[in-house]
């Protein structure tokens, strides 16, 4: 796959290009899937939440920041990133668990840091929870740390501030980053 979500496959029948406002059902189908698997833990209410909203979508394509991987020709993953303070923010990285364990997530952050480091973004963040293990535990594995409050900018407090009106501090939750030059796994494995 064309880390620069230049439409390139990888060999492996997946393909990632830019998502336009056609793609909404099926980045809805994506986060549906996904949210699934918040189903029977002790987040279970986060398996309902509603995927984004055509004009939220229309936000990060207007600006470049909108992703989907096809798998076979079928769209199987999607991420949304744009610029929060000095940070290239992912404000959503959701891969249908079908397609799991296939490195895509990991490999749609790099499609991210490509994007900030072309504008001069040094940082990637997210907001995620803490318990899940498809979550921060999964981030760290990537080479993302736990971003102090003291050290949010402005602009990502006004997300968190909306993350939490919309009832998403009900569980622990975390602020990450991770530098755009750190290497995630998925790009150590090119070449093999």
């Amino acid at each position: 796959m064309g880390a620069r979500g230049d439409g390139r496959g990888d060999g492996r029948g997946e393909r990632v290009r830019a998502a336009g406002l056609e793609d909404h059902a099926a980045i809805a189908r994506i986060e549906r899937a996904a949210g699934e698997m918040f189903r029977g833990t002790a987040m279970d209410p986060i398996a309902d939440d509603e995927p984004p909203a055509p004009r939220d979508l229309e936000r990060f394509v207007a600006r470049g920041g909108a992703w989907l991987v096809e798998v076979a020709g079928t769209a199987r993953a999607y991420l949304l990133v744009e610029e929060l303070d000095d940070a290239a923010h992912v404000e959503q990285v959701s891969v249908d668990p079908e397609v799991a364990g296939r490195r895509i997530g990991a490999r749609l952050l790099d499609v991210a840091a490509d994007w900030a480091l072309a504008r001069g973004l040094a940082r990637l963040t997210l907001t995620t929870f803490v318990e899940i293990p498809w979550n921060a535990p999964h981030y760290r594995r990537l080479g993302f740390v736990d971003l102090p409050p003291h050290r949010h900018g402005p602009q990502l407090g006004v997300r968190l501030r909306e993350e939490a009106a919309h009832g998403l501090d009900r569980w622990p939750r975390t602020t990450m980053m991770r530098p755009v030059g750190t290497l995630s796994a998925s790009r150590t494995d090119r070449g093999r």
